[in-house]
C-alpha cells in the first residue's frame, strides 16, 4: 500500500485580494507562511514522509520550503501539479469572472464550459488530463509502504478527488473545495491498481 498526501499551498496575497492567480507568482502572505508551519508541523507528526512532488508555481514553491523545516524529504517540482493557466483571465477579480465571461461559467453552461480555453490559457479538461497524467505516472512508479506527499492547489486536488470518485467534471470542480493547507490523502492498493480516498480538505491543523 502506497500513501499519497495532497496538500494545498498557503494563503496567498492574491488569495486575500480575491483575485484569479492562474500561474502568477503571488507570495505567501503572513497568514499563510503560518498555515504552511502548522501543515509541516502536522505532517511530521501524521506521517513518514518519503519523497515530495510539489508544483514549480511560487506559493507551492515557498509553501514546500516551510514545510522542509519540519520533515527532510527530497522535492521533485513538476509543472503537472500546476494550478490551471487561466491565461488573459489572470488577475481578475473571481466574483467579476462569472459576470464578464459567463461562458465559461460551469454553472451557467456546464460542461461546455470545461471544454473552453482563454486565450494563452487552458481549458478545465486540459488541466485535468495534465494532472492525471502526472497521477497515473506517480501511481505507476511508486513503491509499496512509500509515503509520498503531493504539494499542489486546489483545482488539481480537486481533480484528483473527482477522478477517484468517478464524478463529471461539473460537480468534481462544483461540489468540492480545498483550504490552504488542506490535507487529503489517498491510498492506493498495488494489487487492485485502486486508489481509495481516506480523508479530504482536513483543516483541523490550521
Amino acid at each position: 500500500m502506497t500513501t499519497l498526501v495532497a496538500v494545498r499551498h498557503g494563503e496567498t496575497t492574491w488569495n486575500r485580494k480575491g483575485r484569479l492567480q492562474g500561474w502568477a507568482p503571488a507570495p505567501l502572505t503572513a497568514l499563510g507562511r503560518e498555515q504552511a508551519g502548522r501543515l509541516g508541523a502536522a505532517l511530521s507528526d501524521g506521517y513518514d514522509i518519503d519523497r515530495v512532488l510539489s508544483s514549480d508555481l511560487r506559493r507551492t514553491e515557498e509553501t514546500v520550503e516551510i514545510l522542509l523545516e519540519h520533515f527532510d524529504a527530497p522535492v521533485a517540482f513538476e509543472s503537472a501539479w500546476r494550478e490551471r493557466d487561466i491565461g488573459v483571465h489572470q488577475g481578475l477579480a473571481v466574483d467579476q469572472m462569472s459576470e464578464r465571461f459567463p461562458e465559461y461559467d460551469l454553472g451557467e453552461t456546464g460542461p461546455d464550459a470545461a471544454h473552453r480555453r482563454p486565450e494563452s490559457g487552458e481549458s478545465l479538461v486540459d488541466v485535468r488530463d495534465r494532472v492525471l497524467e502526472g497521477w497515473e505516472t506517480t501511481l505507476a512508479e511508486c513503491e509499496s509502504r512509500e509515503t509520498i506527499l503531493i504539494a499542489t492547489h486546489g483545482g488539481p486536488i480537486r481533480l484528483l478527488l473527482g477522478h477517484v470518485k468517478d464524478l463529471d467534471i461539473v460537480e468534481t470542480i462544483m461540489d468540492q473545495s480545498q483550504g490552504n493547507c488542506s490535507i487529503t490523502e489517498f491510498e492506493f492498493d498495488h494489487e487492485t491498481g485502486a486508489a481509495r480516498i481516506v480523508r479530504e480538505n482536513d483543516t483541523s491543523h490550521c
